[in-house]
């Protein structure tokens, strides 16, 4: 069974692992975990502008029968205050991800990343992780990873939303975990 559109994903693997466990089947969601916070707790500032800059570590679980590839996307929907938020800022884009692959190591740099990988570009119009960095407030950062039923294929440096078009009908799963940060005050 294949999801028609990726926004309703949650629902729809929801209702998923329902109608699975009600027929007796082992049912194991997809998950995205950090060692290095915990889903809504403060991002480290290692991972952001005012640290080291660099990514994470992830890993994941749960990636369903009959993936082909993984996309992980991070973005920021509080921009620029997220008292009063005028756009979602996009700070790592993957595709292609191998569906055996299990997470991404600490500072994963481009020549670290599993073959066949494609980065995209992230809002400061390069590709790579660019970690938190909000102007004002706390922010909130959506680490997103997708299990499609084909490889994506035709993208070169895509934007977030040529990976969205590209992925739209082909979401087995979806999984999410979110971390916030606040700059520092000096």
């Amino acid at each position: 069974m294949r999801l028609r559109h990726f926004v309703p994903t949650g629902i729809a693997s929801t209702l998923l692992v329902l109608i699975a466990s009600l027929a007796g089947a082992p049912v194991m969601a997809m998950e995205i975990s950090s060692t290095a916070f915990v889903p809504g707790a403060a991002i480290p500032a290692r991972h952001t502008c005012e640290g080291r800059d660099v990514s994470p570590p992830l890993h994941w679980t749960g990636v369903p029968a009959g993936t082909k590839s993984l996309v992980l996307i991070v973005d920021d929907p509080d921009a620029p205050d997220p008292r009063a938020p005028k756009m979602t800022w996009v700070h790592w884009v993957l595709a292609n991800l191998p569906p055996d692959s299990d997470g991404l190591p600490e500072g994963v740099t481009h020549d670290a990343l599993p073959h066949g990988t494609i980065e995209g570009y992230n809002d400061w119009k390069r590709t790579g992780y660019g970690g938190p960095c909000p102007p004002i407030g706390r922010h909130r950062y959506f680490h997103k990873l997708y299990a499609l039923d084909i490889v994506l294929t035709g993208l070169k440096r895509p934007t977030k939303a040529d990976i969205e078009a590209a992925m739209a009908g082909h979401v087995l799963a979806h999984a999410e975990l979110v971390g916030t940060y606040a700059k520092s005050a000096r």
